[in-house]
């Protein structure tokens, strides 16, 4: 396989981990400005699977880099939608509000992260396996 046509794969896994990092970041960072209880617990784990995730479209080959990119779009529509629920109806008896520490921005990171996230799973699994392996 040609550099010329890993490439672009390569670029999308780069990008999308780098979402994946920020997404994780910004709830690690939240609980630096007074995010605590049951949302504290649950923006760690957001943080760290972010973070594991973010490092797994790097490293990762194969049918475990297939896992990861499809794993890494799931988290980020979950991470939306919470957020989205919290704003709408509440989420686990907790209301949030646009104007909250970067809710606005949490919005844009995890829809560009979306799409990024459906375009690189969709590059990966159209892949033959065969390619995966030696390509990445």
């Amino acid at each position: 396989m040609s550099e010329r046509s890993r490439g672009p794969l390569l670029a999308l896994r780069i990008l999308s981990a780098i979402l994946l990092a920020v997404a994780g970041g910004i709830h690690l960072y939240l609980l630096t400005v007074g995010v605590g209880g049951l949302l504290g617990v649950l923006f760690v784990l957001n943080g760290i699977a972010g973070l594991v995730l973010a490092i797994g479209e790097l490293v990762t080959r194969g049918a475990l880099l297939r896992i990861t990119t499809v794993l890494g779009l799931l988290f980020l529509i979950a991470s939306l939608a919470a957020l989205l629920l919290a704003l709408t109806v509440g989420l686990f008896g907790i209301r949030e509000v646009w104007s909250f520490t970067l809710v606005p921005e949490t919005v844009i990171v995890e829809s560009i992260g979306i799409v990024v996230l459906a375009i690189t799973t969709a590059a990966v699994l159209r892949r033959p396996r065969g390619l995966q392996t030696a390509a990445g």
